[in-house]
């Protein structure tokens, strides 16, 4: 009978391990085809797994084999502050799959800096910044100024679709990596951010539709890298969050739609002006406005609601029609994928979820002879054939 090889890996690693990748107990066991018990006598040390367990482990976790072999839990991936925790103790647990794309953010932002070094060029650096005091609407049209966003440019931008692509490009250029989480449900969580002075890092959910959705969660994360605040972040502000984090999200909230919808043009449009004193609005000129931000209907009855447009009680009743249809909607999405086999398009899919600069310097770097062909696909995350349509995609073809 062949021996029976046992890891000698420390428990605290195994501890570590399980828990920065999100997992209980129950569900590491389950995932590793192990009882409860004995993969917590791994992580206590009265017990040692196998060097197959131990293999199973590291592909649950997604880490390398050694690092299981380190002598000291590793401290380079700190879990971002929960803008969406409720007050006292009441953390929300993140999801293996969140913990994963902010563990991979945070990896590829590295691998950039690494990569701009590597071409001995200067990064950007992301030099606006705000306070939780300044005026929202203020600050508002600062940020428009730097994006270089007009009315008449935004006009132009009636299709959602184009609206999130527009707003993320000019986010992009200011020095922000913007990704885009495709295995995140947006009930658990509409973006993170990242706040550094180099490459801060912005990252929404793309399971999150319509798009004007997105373009709203891109834009209240841009405003946390203002505040120099990293975090998670949901869309969603009631008393339900501790003070503090409840006037940081309503100051997102807040500031995200001044973006959107800048309080003087919102009130000189036509539909608006001649509604001067009633509370009720028509589903068509909601929908009309909405189509000319490239918006929300729910961001143009809250910021009907801001300006004393409407009242409160017709926001909440509107709120709860719009999230009625947001759920059915996700609901018949879900159904669809269940019923349908989903065709993956690598080179769109990776463009999505990267970003068109964080391709492009990968693919500089090895035009400059910096990586090897198998880096750039290791990076991107798809085969090499993929590469002319990726090239193509981002300008480069």
């Amino acid at each position: 009978m062949a021996k029976i090889v046992r890891a000698l890996v420390r428990p605290e690693i195994l501890k570590w391990a399980r828990e920065s990748a999100g997992y209980s107990i129950d569900e590491a066991a389950r995932k590793v085809q192990v009882k409860p018990e004995r993969m917590a006598s791994w992580e206590t040390g009265s017990e040692r797994a196998t060097i197959n367990q131990l293999r199973k482990m590291a592909a649950v976790y997604k880490r390398p084999l050694s690092v299981f072999y380190l002598q000291e839990v590793p401290k380079t991936f700190q879990v971002l502050r929960d803008f969406r925790r409720l007050p006292g103790d009441g953390l929300r647990r993140y999801s293996p799959e969140l913990v994963s794309e902010m563990r991979f953010a945070q990896q590829r932002r590295e691998l950039a800096l690494e990569l701009v070094d590597e071409l001995d060029e200067e990064p950007i650096r992301f030099s606006l910044s705000a306070s939780i005091g300044d005026d929202p609407e203020e600050l508002a049209t600062e940020i428009r100024q730097q994006l270089k966003v007009s009315y008449p440019l935004q006009s132009k931008w009636r299709d959602s679709r184009v609206g999130f692509n527009a707003w993320r490009e000019r986010a992009e250029a200011l020095g922000i990596l913007v990704f885009q989480m495709d295995k995140v449900s947006p009930e658990e969580v509409s973006g993170f951010a990242i706040s550094e002075e180099v490459l801060p890092v912005v990252a929404v959910s793309r399971k999150d539709t319509p798009f004007s959705r997105r373009t709203f969660s891109l834009l209240h994360e841009f405003v946390h890298l203002l505040l120099r605040q990293s975090g998670v972040s949901d869309l969603e502000v009631d008393a339900s969050r501790p003070p503090e984090d409840q006037r940081v999200e309503v100051f997102c909230n807040h500031t995200a739609a001044a973006i959107l919808m800048p309080r003087q043009r919102f009130l000189s449009e036509e539909i608006v002006g001649r509604r001067t004193g009633r509370a009720e609005w028509e589903d068509s000129e909601i929908e009309e406005l909405a189509k000319i931000y490239s918006v929300s209907r729910e961001a143009v009855v809250r910021r009907l609601l801001t300006f004393g447009r409407t009242s409160d009680g017709f926001y909440r009743r509107k709120r709860a029609q719009y999230q009625a249809e947001y759920a059915a909607r996700r609901a018949r999405e879900k159904a669809k994928l269940q019923d349908q086999e989903y065709r993956a398009n690598p080179p769109r899919d990776v463009v999505s979820n990267f970003g068109r600069p964080f391709v492009r310097l990968v693919l500089n770097t090895y035009y400059h002879d910096r990586i090897t062909l198998s880096e750039v696909s290791s990076y991107l995350g798809l085969r090499v054939r993929h590469l002319p349509k990726i090239e193509q995609s981002v300008g480069l073809g």
